[in-house]
């Protein structure tokens, strides 16, 4: 069954309904746990709420199922959780093998929403799926039946972690990673605690301290079993932080390093899922650093991303990569003097919405640096209409 669209007029009440009460954007947002640009985006027309959401908001503003109506109706799919409950009843034991292989199915196809999702509709989806861990903790479980949840448990945690990254939520983000680090810990995961790490030295990126940036990436690989997804991020991710600090010789060493490894690691089942590295994330992350260090050949390998995309059909399944690969070739484009096309590449990777608040003083720098080249009208525009809400 189609879900039901979303009423035009739930913008309409939504705004409406903020003014009446008297609620600013960041308290509404404090109440339902998602971001205030999010909800600035839906109050504008700009964004369709989901079911969640849109039962969230009514909830807050005690709307007495206005808001609700309004919004899109369920999907004619069972809830995961009732699922999951469902599978542990009629198992053998608390914990019984079925309903583990569903979660640790459900932790992945999370992980595989995570490049097409916005963090303020994937997150409450993580916040259920730890909370139905959570309840089965205390349940009677074997002790490989344990480990397993706690497994899965670490996993879920991380994600959650990510996506606080993302909206820049560091401190619900530190409590996710530690605890993460902490399950990991308890079971001798090695991976799980690399990617806590690289995690941690991609938010020191986001912030500037790009040595210590370099310093955790390289904690990251040390902790990283061999030819693991996680020890080839973290190592990705080291290449980044030196072309942050301009450091060339640095960055290009670790880029020669990047293939070798790529090279040794398979197909992974699912390409998207954050935390398999596929060998086309390898593109991505050299134009990155490339654009970042000012190599030249940063234009080519940016547009090879986005052409790369757009022929096999990813853009929609990877929209964050695009938007981030359209970035890229701005800044390439503005070291050529390219500046007509790089104002249009900046404009198109805003104006997309996947430009996530993690990454947003990436869209500050090409606009700083398009103003200083008198050819940012548009993109100051695209930047002022997209900017998070704070």
């Amino acid at each position: 069954m189609p879900r039901r669209p979303v009423d035009p007029q739930f913008a309409h009440l939504l705004r409406d309904l903020i003014a009446k009460r008297g609620v600013s954007l960041r308290a509404l947002a404090a109440k339902t746990y998602y971001t205030a640009s999010y909800l600035s985006a839906l109050a504008s027309g700009k964004r369709a709420p989901s079911g969640q959401a849109a039962k969230a908001l009514d909830d807050a503003l005690t709307a007495l199922g206005r808001l609700a109506a309004l919004g899109p109706a369920p999907a004619g799919e069972v809830d995961e959780s009732a699922a999951l409950e469902l599978a542990r009843r009629v198992s053998t034991s608390d914990v019984g093998t079925e309903t583990l292989a569903k979660l640790e199915d459900g932790f992945d196809r999370l992980a595989v929403a995570y490049v097409s999702t916005e963090p303020d509709e994937l997150l409450p989806r993580i916040r259920q799926h730890l909370a139905y861990i959570t309840r089965l903790m205390d349940a009677r479980a074997t002790l490989e039946q344990r480990k397993r949840l706690i497994v899965v448990a670490g996993w879920t945690a991380l994600l959650a972690a990510t996506v606080q990254v993302d909206i820049r939520a560091l401190r619900p983000a530190g409590a996710w990673l530690r605890t993460a680090d902490a399950l990991a810990e308890e079971t001798g995961h090695a991976e799980i605690r690399a990617w806590c790490v690289e995690t941690r030295a991609w938010e020191a990126i986001t912030r500037g301290d790009y040595l210590e940036a370099v310093r955790l990436s390289r904690q990251a690989q040390g902790i990283a079993p061999a030819n693991s997804s996680a020890l080839m991020q973290a190592t990705a991710q080291e290449g980044r932080a030196w072309a942050r600090m301009g450091a060339l010789t640095e960055t290009l060493k670790v880029l020669d390093r990047v293939p070798q490894m790529v090279s040794a690691l398979p197909r992974p089942t699912w390409p998207e899922h954050h935390y398999q590295y596929d060998p086309d994330k390898a593109l991505w992350y050299t134009a990155t650093t490339l654009a970042w260090v000012g190599d030249p050949a940063a234009e080519e390998y940016a547009r090879g991303v986005i052409a790369m995309l757009e022929r096999q059909g990813d853009a929609a399944k990877r929209p964050r990569r695009i938007a981030t690969a359209r970035l890229d070739l701005s800044l390439a484009l503005m070291a050529e003097r390219e500046l007509e096309e790089a104002s249009a590449e900046a404009v198109a990777a805003i104006t997309s919405g996947w430009v996530v608040p993690s990454n947003w003083w990436r869209a500050n720098e090409v606009l700083k640096a398009l103003e200083s080249a008198g050819k940012a009208s548009d993109v100051r525009d695209a930047y002022e209409e997209y900017r998070p809400v704070t």
